[in-house]
Order: C-alpha cells, then sequence, then structure tokens
C-alpha cells in the first residue's frame, strides 16, 4: 500500500521536521511512503484532490485550517486521510479523539481504523469539517499572527482579542434551521459538526457521525444598554466552558441537516477558522463524505 505524506517545515513551531525520520520510519511499517515538502496549507488540498487512485492514505500535519484545506480535496478525490495535529487549538483532532503527540497521533494510523465522517457543505462550494462561525471571536483564529500562534500557542489568542479590546457587534441573525425559522439580534453564531471550539468541549455529546448539525445563537438586544453588553460577555463565557446543555434565555439551540443563515452582508464567516464568506449562507449536512483514520476503539 502507498501513503503520501504531506509535510510542511513550519508545521508544529518548526519542530516537525526534527521527527520527520520517525514518522517515515514508523509509517514504512505499514506502507510505502512518498514524502511531499509542501508551502502551505493551499498545496496540500491541491495534492489531497489528485492522490486518488495512486495513493491508500494521505497523511498530513498541521492545525484545524490545514485540515479545512485538506478536506476540499478529500471530498472530491475520496482518498483517506491519516491526521498528525499540531496546530493551536486542535478542535478537529478533539473532536476525534485523536492524540495530539505525534506518537499517539501515528498509533491512530497505523492500528486505528477508517470512518466515513459526516461534514458541512456551504453554499454547495465549500466543505466544512467542525464549525462555521460569525460574530465576536470568531476571526481570531485567522487574525491573529502565524508567528504569534507558533510562540504563544493558545495564549496569542487572548492577547489578539485583548488588543481588539473583544467588541461584542450586534448581528441581524435571519434564517432557517430545516424549516424552523430564526429572527433575533446577536452576538454570536455557530454551526456545529464537532464537539470542540477553540478548545473548549462546547458541543461535546455530538459527534461526526451523527447525522445532524447543532445551531447555537447568544442573542443580544438590537440597541444593548451596559447591563446587557456586559451580559454577552458572560453568555458567549458560559456557552464556551458549559456547553450547548446550558440553560440560559438568551442562547438558543437549534438542530438539523439544513440551514440558511444570514448575519448582514458585511458579516464574514469563519469555515474552520479560515476565513470565509460574507453575508447568507446555506448550508448543509453531507453523510459520510469524508474518510479519516481514527482511533481503533470508541465512538466518534
Amino acid at each position: 500500500m502507498k501513503c503520501l505524506l504531506l509535510y510542511n517545515p513550519n508545521s508544529g513551531k518548526g519542530k516537525l521536521g526534527k521527527k520527520l525520520k520517525k514518522i517515515c520510519r514508523r509509517l514504512s511499517s505499514k506502507y510505502t511512503v512518498n514524502v511531499i515538502e509542501t508551502s502551505g496549507a493551499e498545496e496540500v488540498e491541491e495534492r489531497t484532490r489528485t492522490a486518488a487512485g495512486e495513493y491508500e492514505l494521505v497523511v498530513f500535519a498541521g492545525g484545524d485550517g490545514t485540515f479545512h484545506h485538506a478536506l476540499q480535496g478529500a471530498a472530491e478525490s475520496g482518498v483517506p486521510l491519516g491526521y498528525l495535529p499540531c496546530g493551536t487549538a486542535n478542535d478537529i483532532a478533539r473532536s476525534l479523539r485523536i492524540p495530539r503527540r505525534v506518537g499517539g497521533a501515528l498509533r491512530v494510523i497505523l492500528e486505528g481504523r477508517t470512518e466515513a465522517l459526516d461534514c458541512l457543505l456551504v453554499n454547495k462550494r465549500r466543505y466544512v469539517m467542525y464549525v462555521a462561525a460569525a460574530g465576536t471571536i470568531t476571526t481570531l483564529s485567522y487574525e491573529t499572527p502565524q508567528k504569534k500562534k507558533r510562540i504563544f500557542g493558545w495564549f496569542a489568542y487572548v492577547f489578539q482579542g485583548l488588543k481588539n479590546n473583544l467588541k461584542f457587534d450586534v448581528l441581524p441573525i435571519e434564517g432557517s434551521c430545516d424549516g424552523k425559522e430564526i429572527s433575533t439580534h446577536g452576538v454570536l453564531v455557530l454551526l456545529l459538526n464537532g464537539r470542540s471550539v477553540a478548545g473548549f468541549p462546547v458541543n461535546k455529546s455530538a459527534s461526526m457521525q451523527d447525522g445532524v448539525m447543532e445551531v447555537a445563537v447568544v442573542r443580544q438586544a438590537e440597541r444593548p444598554n451596559f447591563f446587557k453588553k456586559i451580559g454577552a460577555y458572560f453568555s458567549v463565557a458560559a456557552l464556551m466552558l458549559v456547553g450547548l446543555k446550558i440553560k440560559k434565555r438568551d442562547i438558543e439551540v437549534f438542530r438539523g441537516e439544513h440551514v440558511r443563515i444570514s448575519s448582514g452582508k458585511d458579516t464574514v464567516w469563519a469555515f474552520d477558522g479560515e476565513r470565509g464568506e460574507a453575508g447568507e449562507i446555506d448550508v448543509e449536512l453531507v453523510k459520510g463524505k469524508v474518510r479519516v483514520r481514527v482511533p481503533k476503539r470508541g465512538r466518534i
């Protein structure tokens, strides 16, 4: 069996290069390994797209953004993915229970199982693995400089948030979830397929094989006073720390397979932590679209 290993020397804060020989040695116990050095996530996408027919597996290292790009290629080619998480939050790895240490992730690739997983299809042209989000804090993942992420890790997001004063703009939120109308104002919208967001178990009872997405909206008055603004900070924090099971009047949760939602024409959505599209999005849950190596036992 042949395996394609896509390697970016800057992955894992630059430490992955020191482990490349070990990774190849471990993979070669089961596969004939071809290593290609990539210049970034976009090249991972293209290499994964063209891998079908020549390789039985594509292994790549990176964070959630790199996975997002690999997903675009794998969704078209059908080639299974092996994932070595080395990003900042690693929400996809957390959702799939893939260890965030190289040795543990390699063990999953070599000894685990291949599972067909759900993903989200946005506007019939872009696949999303674990979250589409709009509103406060959602821009931090792609606005925080990569250099700071490599140096400070997760705390780089905190510094960037403080720098931006964590401004909570109020968004007009209109749409529907499986026919149920959504009409309100809010500061945060999450469309979830995974368990984890920004390292927090927001949706921990979910599965990437349950055939449904969760939609969470943190509501806010159109023109909030000081106390309602402070309340929004607590509500976002409560959602991240407690998760969707929290009972709070300004947090609303929907579940379904098809969501159409708009948060204003100038609002930019984040897809798996990457800068996405602005305005209205139409999101469909696609069952079993991508195959990924996951732990040998346990619910995904």
